[in-house]
């Protein structure tokens, strides 16, 4: 065991018993995965006992772990808490991250308030209003507040309502609002009679609002008031109405939440069927395409923690097609967050286990409609792509090159591979400019290309490329052709993308550029792996410039070499971390010699502060 895993193994000899989070860290300081566990000590040790088979994301996971670090928490729920806060905050690299670009809304009913008004918000507060919703889609929200201030006609201004105002505002001339602002217009009775019935409506409880206006339509006639009665007719068949949009009924009227999905390879669609009052009122849809592994148990686990964190309502119900071991865990927190029970259940048999079914085929329609139809599948567009470039055959192997720097320093570039249009991220390789001094991005690119295929033609079962695809223009294009033309390999297609113009520029036909269109599906696999290789090369030249940073300022410090700069940057990550560390901290690693000389060192390169005697008058 080499000197830098005892610094990890230290830390793993050392695990309390307790519950809590785990964070593991690359070299580089970056949070790669956050979990949560019952025992840190069981838990975190079994990620590295080489007896316990992992799969293949724990196995590319452990690879990467440089660092740990623990909080203790005082139960497993405040740990669940704990580490769904930081998953939604450093979006881990190996955690699952729930991405929705939507935002539903709610309606608020401010029973709070001795005139509750409704009105629509996005935010669920634990503030005594009733909330209603999420409404799926975002307009049926607005279409029912319309009707609510229709029909039954409560107030929407924010005024402190004390019955002492001279005469109402326009809407309750245009029979808009009850008028509570005016004491002779509309009793306290009155009002909170029609709040019940908002309540009854937008809970679901439809049913028993009609009865109610069906009673008061008698009496009205009875009485003769036939304008009142007519006004109750219409109540009704709006009532009604509305109810019957909800035709995707479930026995019962308690609140549910549906999850299901469907996956291949490392692509997944997740649907959650939103149920209340007994009415499924409607659906979210997630998506993920770059899955390393996939657990079901572990990934609805995953799942449920980060919906339910930014979700400001929560069911009484999930039903889930899988089961999960920390359900207990969620359950509780769910139910402390709720104020209410919670039960998460996977049903076998039944109407619920039907409606589960239902829930994943509509996660296969929505993975089909997502990955196959409106993205077609990579196979797909390469006859497209070899049409419009003039390719002699399928492009089925392309690789793409880019170049990064910053004003010529630390030159780097990439290499990105996509095999039948899926980007193979196995096939990437990154390359350090060597005999380019200075922003030059031609001979740069004339570099790599050369460097690269000349290896592959050394390999014996060197594989070349179908189609060499170059991040720039003609100048670029040219040197890339150079290249391969001075190692034999003239024949290899190569083509670039000027990314300003977004045309292509093709070897042997440079003059007339290639247009697509800017929907064409071919258009779009070349910009994916053009914006690929530009990632990859921008992440690699700013890693070379942290660790340049990191290297120059460390090794001017006396009693620091190779080894023990290497051990820094193993326990601390960055050059900024090694700064705020203290004598205790940096002992272990390097010694009390050599940690007194850091700390001396940055102590000479803080700022002296200004004494008054020091400030001119100006």
């Amino acid at each position: 065991m080499c000197y830098l895993d005892l610094v990890l193994q230290r830390k793993l000899d050392h695990l309390p018993a307790e519950p809590g989070v785990y964070i593991y860290r690359n070299v580089r300081g970056k949070i790669l995965y956050v979990g949560k566990a019952r025992s840190l000590r069981q838990r975190v040790r079994s990620y590295f006992q080489e007896s316990r088979p992992h799969d293949l994301k724990t196995r590319h996971l452990v690879a990467e772990i440089a660092d740990l670090e623990t909080i203790i928490t005082d139960t497993e729920v405040e740990a669940l808490i704990l580490e769904s806060t930081l998953v939604r905050k450093h979006q881990p690299k190996y955690n699952i991250h729930l991405k929705d670009d939507k935002s539903f809304p709610y309606l608020k009913l401010t029973v709070q308030e001795p005139y509750p008004r409704i009105f629509i918000t996005r935010r669920v507060h634990r503030d005594g209003a009733l909330y209603f919703g999420p409404f799926l889609p975002a307009g049926h929200a607005r279409r029912t507040v319309k009707l609510v201030n229709r029909y039954f006609q409560l107030r929407t201004c924010n005024l402190e309502i004390d019955g002492t105002l001279d005469r109402p505002c326009l809407d309750y001339q245009m029979k808009r609002c009850l008028g509570p602002c005016v004491a002779t217009l509309c009793s306290k009775e009155e009002y909170a009679r029609a709040v019940d019935d908002v309540r009854l409506l937008l809970s679901g409880r439809t049913e028993e609002l009609v009865r109610l206006l069906e009673r008061r339509m008698e009496a009205a006639a009875e009485e003769l008031r036939y304008e009142a009665a007519a006004v109750y007719r219409d109540w009704i068949a709006m009532v009604r109405e509305m109810s019957e949009r909800q035709k995707m009924a479930l026995e019962g009227e308690d609140d549910r939440d549906f999850f299901g999905y469907h996956q291949e390879g490392a692509q997944l669609a997740l649907e959650v069927f939103v149920q209340r009052g007994g009415r499924v009122v409607g659906r979210r849809e997630f998506f993920w395409e770059d899955l390393i592994s996939f657990n079901p148990g572990e990934f609805l686990s995953e799942a449920l923690r980060q919906y339910y964190l930014q979700d400001g309502f929560i069911p009484g119900e999930i039903l889930l097609p899988a089961d999960v071991e920390d359900a207990e865990v969620l359950e509780a927190w769910l139910s402390e967050r709720r104020r209410g029970r919670v039960h998460i259940r996977s049903p076998r048999r039944g109407l619920k286990s039907e409606m589960l079914d239902l829930v994943m085929r509509n996660a296969r329609m929505a993975f089909d409609t997502r990955f196959r139809i409106l993205r077609p599948r990579g196979e797909e567009l390469l006859e497209p792509l070899r049409e419009a470039l003039g390719l002699s055959s399928l492009p089925r192997r392309i690789e793409t090159f880019d170049i990064s720097h910053v004003q010529g320093a630390d030159t780097v570039a990439s290499m990105v591979l996509c095999r039948n249009g899926e980007m193979q991220r196995a096939g990437y390789r990154k390359f350090r400019i060597e005999s380019v001094k200075g922003p030059d991005d031609f001979a740069s690119m004339r570099e790599v290309i050369h460097r690269h295929y000349g290896k592959v033609l050394e390999q014996e079962d060197g594989e070349f490329p179908d189609l060499v695809l170059i991040d720039g223009g003609k100048g670029q294009l040219a040197a890339a052709a150079s290249a391969l033309a001075d190692l034999g390999l003239e024949h290899l297609a190569v083509a670039a993308i000027a990314k300003r113009e977004e045309v292509i520029f093709v070897k042997g036909r440079e003059g007339a550029p290639v247009v697509l269109p800017r929907e064409s599906p071919a258009l779009h696999l070349i910009q994916r792996m053009r914006d690929e290789a530009h990632r990859f090369a921008v992440t690699y030249h700013r890693k070379r410039r942290e660790l340049r940073d990191f290297d120059s300022e460390l090794m001017d410090i006396p009693g620091i070499g190779e080894v023990r700069r290497k051990v820094l940057l193993r326990a601390f990550g960055s050059l900024e971390r090694v700064k705020g560390a203290t004598f205790d901290e940096l002992s272990p690693y390097v010694g009390p010699r050599t940690a007194a000389r850091i700390l001396e060192h940055f102590a000479k390169k803080q700022p002296l502060p200004l004494h008054d005697a020091e400030v001119g008058d100006g």
